[in-house]
């Protein structure tokens, strides 16, 4: 069965991130994540929840991380993170971004930034959503929750 499939939209900086980002979130997919696979697509990603830092043993490419809060907001960035290594656990973090190389310079995400994560066909709403908490002057954002499957 083909898992639910995320969009990635930053908020701060008004651009998407991906289009294609696929939830680890059992034990088994964090613990499987990129292993054995030859490349990543430019649209293609991974979101590690919950995890505090992840690593890249058995990866054949190198990733750019987005550390995030519960709340979706940037806590920490590092681009073109090597194959073979274990990143830096952030306690704060809540879930990990796994993205292809160079998403977080295209997009010039930074700590701060709050991210909007949900299934494509929610992207509209939660966009307006968030457009209409802006206007009225509050920063918080619609939550998305990761469905296990």
């Amino acid at each position: 069965m083909e898992r639910q499939r995320y969009c990635v939209y930053n908020l701060t900086r008004e651009c998407f991130l991906s289009l294609g980002i696929t939830p680890a979130d059992t034990t088994f997919a964090r613990l499987r994540g990129f292993i054995g696979k030859l490349r990543l697509r430019s649209n293609e990603g991974l979101w590690v929840v919950p995890s505090s830092g992840i690593h890249t043993l058995g990866v054949f490419f190198p990733l750019d991380l987005i550390y995030l809060d519960d709340g979706y907001q940037v806590i920490k960035v590092i681009e073109y993170f090597p194959t073979f290594r274990i990143a830096p656990l952030k306690i704060k973090a809540a879930s990990v971004l796994e993205l292809p190389p160079h998403t977080i310079y295209s997009s010039q995400t930074q700590p701060g930034d709050l991210l909007l994560i949900c299934p494509p066909e929610e992207m509209e709403s939660r966009l307006s959503a968030a457009a209409a908490l802006a206007s009225e002057g509050k920063t918080e954002q619609p939550q998305s929750k990761v469905a296990n499957g």
